[in-house]
Parts: C-alpha cells; sequence; structure tokens
C-alpha cells in the first residue's frame, strides 16, 4: 500500500484499485498556479464552494508524486469523479491546508 508523509504534505487519494501519493511540492505548485491563476484564488473559491470539478483535478494532477504507468490526466480525471467527492474532499483540505501553511 502506498503511504503519504504528513511531514511532507502528503495525501494519498484512491483511483480505481491504486493509491496515489499526492505532495504539494513548490514545483507542483507553481505548475498548479501557472495553470489556475493565484492559490490564493484557488482557496478562497474552495471555501466559497465555488471549486470546479476541473480546478480540483488539475491541482491534484500538478501535486502527483508519481504518474502510474499509462495514466494520463483524462484517466486521473475520470477516476477523481468516479471516486466521488467523499474520496476527494479529504485529500483537498489536506493540499489546501498546505498551501496555506507553507510548508
Amino acid at each position: 500500500m502506498t503511504a503519504a508523509n504528513p511531514a511532507r504534505g502528503e495525501a494519498v487519494l484512491r483511483i480505481g484499485g491504486a493509491a496515489v501519493v499526492l505532495r504539494p511540492s513548490f514545483a507542483a505548485l507553481v505548475a498548479a498556479e501557472q495553470e489556475l491563476g493565484p492559490l490564493f484564488a484557488l482557496v478562497e473559491r474552495a471555501a466559497e464552494a465555488r471549486l470546479g470539478i476541473g480546478e480540483m483535478v488539475a491541482l491534484f494532477w500538478h501535486c502527483l508524486a508519481d504518474i502510474p504507468e499509462g495514466m494520463t490526466r483524462e484517466v486521473f480525471g475520470e477516476g477523481v469523479a468516479m471516486a466521488g467527492l467523499a474520496e476527494a474532499t479529504p485529500v483537498l483540505r489536506v493540499l489546501l491546508g498546505q498551501i496555506l501553511a507553507g510548508r
């Protein structure tokens, strides 16, 4: 089983039968910000329940520690949608917390 390292701000997301680690590294957050715009605005949209699933998937995609072989962003997005908000919300909360904490 894949495990997250909380000291690194990591979270695990289950996509299909696989567990993937999301790590909000500086490089990952810069890439997400280039695509999504300022991260503080993203946090504000999330707090106001205005964060779209496409934005969430983009943030998750950029934070993947390792992309499983054969996984495309489209397949990943479908997996996030299939997993549902109950699976994705705790992971989103960890990543947004790390953005705000600046660890």
